[in-house]
C-alpha cells in the first residue's frame, strides 16, 4: 500500500474557466475532442459507460463513441447484453472521457434511448467483415464453454451469410441523450478545474463551477 500511497502527478498542462467554454456543452465536447484527435491520443473515443440494472447493481465497462451530435452520444453493442438489458430496466447511464495526456476529463448523464434501425443499418455495413460476423456469433455476456465454440459459430455464420451479413436484430445503437455535461481540467495542489452544464426545464444549459 506504501507504493499506492506514493503514486501522484502534478497536473499543470491548462485551465479552464467559465470565459473559456463554449455557450453549450456539445460544442465544448467537440472543442476537446479535435484537441484530444490533434494530440493524437490513443483511442480518444474510448468512454467508461456506467449502467444499473433493476435490483440497483452498478457496473462499468468501456465501450467507443461512434457518432456525436446535438440530439446526444451514440455506441452500439448487443441489444441482449448485460449493459442492454440493464438499460432496458433502467434506460439511465453515465460517460466518462478520461484523456490522461491532456490531463483532461469529461462525465456525461442523462436518459438513453435506440437509435433508429436506419442508424443501425448504415453503421453496421461500415464495420470489417470480422466484426459483422462476430455481432451473429457473440451472445454477449451469456456464459460459453470456451473459444472454440465462439470460433465455430463465427464459422457457421459466415457459410450462412458469406460476405454480406445483415444486422443482428439484437445487435444496434444507443444513444445517451445528456442532462449534464462536466469539464474536468487537472491543476497543482489538486485544486482542479470544474465546469458543468445543467439542462434547464426551459431547454438552456446553465453553466457553474464546482469545487475540486
Amino acid at each position: 500500500m506504501t507504493q499506492l500511497a506514493d503514486l501522484r502527478r502534478t497536473y499543470v498542462l491548462g485551465s479552464l474557466s467559465e470565459s473559456d467554454v463554449a455557450p453549450d456543452p456539445i460544442s465544448q465536447f467537440q472543442r476537446w475532442f479535435d484537441e484530444a484527435i490533434h494530440a493524437k491520443l490513443p483511442e480518444p473515443n474510448a468512454m467508461t459507460l456506467a449502467t444499473v440494472d433493476a435490483d440497483g447493481q452498478p457496473s462499468a465497462r468501456i465501450v467507443l463513441l461512434k457518432a456525436m451530435d446535438t440530439q446526444g452520444f451514440t455506441f452500439f453493442t448487443n441489444y441482449e447484453s448485460r449493459k442492454g438489458l440493464d438499460l432496458a430496466a433502467n434506460p439511465r447511464a453515465a460517460l466518462l472521457f478520461h484523456w490522461v495526456q491532456l490531463e483532461r476529463q469529461v462525465r456525461v448523464e442523462g436518459r438513453v434511448e435506440k437509435v433508429t434501425d436506419s442508424e443501425s443499418d448504415a453503421y453496421y455495413a461500415t464495420r470489417p467483415l470480422g466484426s459483422r460476423l462476430g455481432a451473429w456469433a457473440s451472445e454477449q455476456s451469456r456464459e460459453v464453454a470456451d473459444r472454440t465454440v465462439l470460433e465455430q459459430r463465427e464459422a457457421d455464420f459466415r457459410a450462412k451469410f458469406g460476405d454480406n451479413p445483415p444486422r443482428p436484430a439484437h445487435w444496434g445503437g444507443y444513444r445517451l441523450v445528456p442532462t449534464r455535461i462536466e469539464y474536468w481540467q487537472g491543476r497543482p495542489s489538486r485544486l482542479h478545474d470544474r465546469i458543468a452544464y445543467r439542462l434547464a426545464p426551459d431547454g438552456s444549459w446553465q453553466i457553474v463551477r464546482l469545487s475540486p
